[in-house]
C-alpha cells in the first residue's frame, strides 16, 4: 500500500480504484475500527494548516537550538561556574589565617614553618598566615605566650595593647585585659608601645597595668614561670591574681569584703588547687571555701 493512502482515505480523496486496492491491504481492518471508534470522540477545534505549520517552523528552526544546542551550552554554563566557584574557594581558603587556642586549664605548643616554636597559656589564642610566611612572619596574640624564635627575617607578634619585632630570639608576651607585659630571656626585643619604641636585652621587661608602665626586676630564669607549672606575680592587684587562678583551673572566682586592688607579691602552683589557694590566701590574710568549680575568697571578719 502507498504510504499516501491512509491519509487519503482519512479525508475521502480516495478514488474507487484506490479505495478498493487499500481494503486488500492488512491494515485496512484495523484502521477501520481505529476510524469507527474515533468517530464517537469529540475533539476540541484543531486547524491542521495552522498546525502543521507551526510544527514545520519548529522543526526547521528552534528544534535543533532546544533539543541539541542548548543543553549543551547549558552544559558549558554550569561547568565555568562550578570551575570559578572551585577556584574561588581555593584561594580564599589559602588566604585564611591558622589559629590556634586553648581553653581553661589547657596548654598547647605551636611550630610554625619555619620552626619557631610558641607555647601557649591557658585561655590564649595566636593566629598567622601560613600561606605568606615566607614572606612575613607575623604572629597576631590574645592571651600569654612564650615565644622561640628561629632566626630568619623580622618576627613580629601584634597585640591589641602593642606590637613586638625580633630577628631570633626567646621571649614572653602576656596581652590580656589591663595587662602587657613583654619579658626577653634572649636576643634584643622591640616593644612599641603607644607609638614608642623600647629595646629590651636579654633579662629585661616591659610591663604596662590598667595604662601605666610599671618598674619590675630582671627575670631569674630562662623561661617564664607558667612554663614550670607556676604563676608567679610582683606587685600585681589581688584581681588580676584571681583572674589568672581562674585560667590555670578553670574556676569561678568570687570575693565577699576583698579589697582586689591589693598588691600581691607571691607564687602558686598550676597543677594543686589547694596549694594554689593557700598560697594566695595566706600573704593577703583573707580566707577561702571551695564549692564546686566556685571558690569564694572573703575576709576574716565575713560573716560565712
Amino acid at each position: 500500500m502507498q504510504e499516501n493512502y491512509l491519509a487519503k482515505w482519512l479525508s475521502g480523496e480516495l478514488s474507487e480504484e484506490q479505495l478498493a486496492e487499500f481494503k486488500k491491504s492488512d491494515e485496512y481492518a484495523s484502521y477501520q475500527k481505529l476510524k469507527e471508534v474515533s468517530s464517537t470522540l469529540k475533539a476540541p477545534d484543531f486547524d491542521m494548516d495552522q498546525a502543521f505549520e507551526r510544527i514545520n517552523e519548529e522543526r526547521m528552526g528552534q528544534t535543533p537550538k532546544v533539543i541539541t544546542l542548548n543543553p549543551f551550552k547549558k552544559f558549558l554554563k554550569v561547568a565555568a561556574v562550578i570551575a570559578i566557584m572551585l577556584a574561588g574557594c581555593y584561594f580564599y581558603l589559602n588566604t585564611l589565617d591558622e589559629s590556634i587556642s586553648t581553653q581553661f586549664a589547657e596548654r598547647t605548643e605551636v611550630t610554625l614553618p619555619d620552626n619557631s616554636e610558641i607555647f601557649l597559656n591557658a585561655d590564649s589564642q595566636i593566629s598567622y598566615s601560613k600561606k605568606n610566611w615566607d614572606k612575613e612572619r607575623n604572629v597576631s596574640l590574645d592571651g600569654e605566650a612564650f615565644f622561640k624564635v628561629a632566626k630568619g627575617k623580622k618576627f613580629t607578634v601584634a597585640t591589641d595593647h602593642g606590637t613586638i619585632a625580633v630577628l631570633g630570639t626567646q621571649f614572653n608576651v602576656e596581652n590580656r585585659k589591663g595587662v602587657f607585659e613583654v619579658t626577653c630571656y634572649e636576643g634584643l626585643v622591640s616593644v612599641v608601645y603607644n607609638d614608642q619604641e623600647t629595646k629590651l636585652p636579654a633579662g629585661a621587661s616591659f610591663f604596662v597595668i590598667n595604662g601605666k608602665l610599671v618598674d619590675t626586676s630582671q627575670p631569674k630564669e630562662t623561661q617564664p614561670s607558667w612554663m614550670n607549672n607556676e604563676s608567679s606575680f610582683e606587685g600585681i592587684p589581688l584581681e588580676y591574681v584571681f583572674a589568672e587562678l581562674e585560667r590555670q583551673f578553670n574556676v569561678q572566682v568570687t570575693t565577699e569584703n576583698v579589697n582586689t586592688e591589693l598588691l600581691f607579691t607571691g607564687t602558686f602552683n598550676n597543677t594543686d588547687l589547694n596549694m594554689a589557694l593557700k598560697s594566695i590566701s595566706t600573704p593577703s590574710q583573707i580566707h577561702y571555701k571551695i564549692e564546686g568549680d566556685n571558690v569564694l575568697f572573703y575576709a576574716g571578719n565575713t560573716p560565712q
